[in-house]
């Protein structure tokens, strides 16, 4: 038995991300109050994303501490059902998105920061606040995918999941850009619509590298590939931090 429960380590992650919402909400900068509001921006939409993950663990959580030595089977189906949205959100959407938003945040931060977050910036959003949106969604999802294991949806239906999600924000993005005549990302005004399309459809392919990456990394960890768990083993593991022995 591991010395911090992951019911803990949920619970705290959760509350970080309603802290760096609230906070980020609280913002008062004029990309704010024009078409499309925070939505526009991935970054906000992932830390939705990812609030809305750690809310379903929390929600699991509690619900397999009530069933837990019950024998109802009716509440052991609703638990399974939970359990099955909570993995299908992490594979599909909360890893995927969450080391998405990361990766190619920084990349481009590195190479040129104006490109994709302004000095202007800094007036509005403090630095603690910058790091928890493009930071530490990676280490908490690694966390979250090494504390429990979970169940990949196939892998045909989950690629149709994330192109789906990655070609409706293209659209999205495109839409803000035909409504107010400007992009959402800097970069997109200095580069031509060639290199729009290129750039659009290598983030759609990143997003479904990203995925089988997640897959990969979860059977990994988990070893699934060699010995598949039982029911009964990921309703242990779901209860305790790492992996049962």
């Amino acid at each position: 038995m591991a010395l911090v429960p992951c019911q803990v380590l949920r619970v705290a992650i959760l509350l970080s991300y309603c802290s760096i919402l609230c906070n980020y909400k609280a913002i008062e900068m004029p990309s704010h109050q024009t078409y499309g509001g925070s939505w526009k921006f991935l970054t906000f939409i992932d830390l939705v994303i990812q609030a809305v993950f750690f809310g379903i663990c929390v929600l699991t959580d509690l619900s397999s501490l009530l069933t837990r030595g019950s024998g109802n089977q009716e509440q052991e189906r609703q638990l399974r059902k939970l359990i099955s949205l909570r993995d299908w959100m992490l594979a599909v959407l909360a890893f995927p998105v969450g080391v998405f938003v990361v990766a190619v945040f920084w990349i481009i931060y590195a190479y040129d920061r104006e490109m994709i977050y302004p000095k202007l910036l800094d007036n509005f959003i403090p630095g603690w606040l910058n790091h928890g949106m493009h930071t530490t969604v990676l280490p908490f999802i690694l966390i979250e995918m090494r504390t429990s294991h979970h169940q990949y949806p196939s892998r045909s239906s989950g690629l149709t999941a994330i192109c789906t999600f990655s070609v409706g924000y293209i659209l999205w993005v495109c839409w803000v850009h035909h409504v107010t005549g400007m992009w959402v990302y800097p970069f997109l005004e200095h580069i031509g619509p060639g290199a729009r399309i290129i750039f659009f459809g290598s983030t759609t392919i990143l997003m479904n590298f990203l995925y089988l990456l997640g897959e990969v990394l979860n059977n990994y960890i988990w070893d699934t590939q060699r010995q598949p768990l039982s029911w009964q083993d990921m309703k242990i593991n779901f209860m305790y931090l790492g992996p049962s022995s």
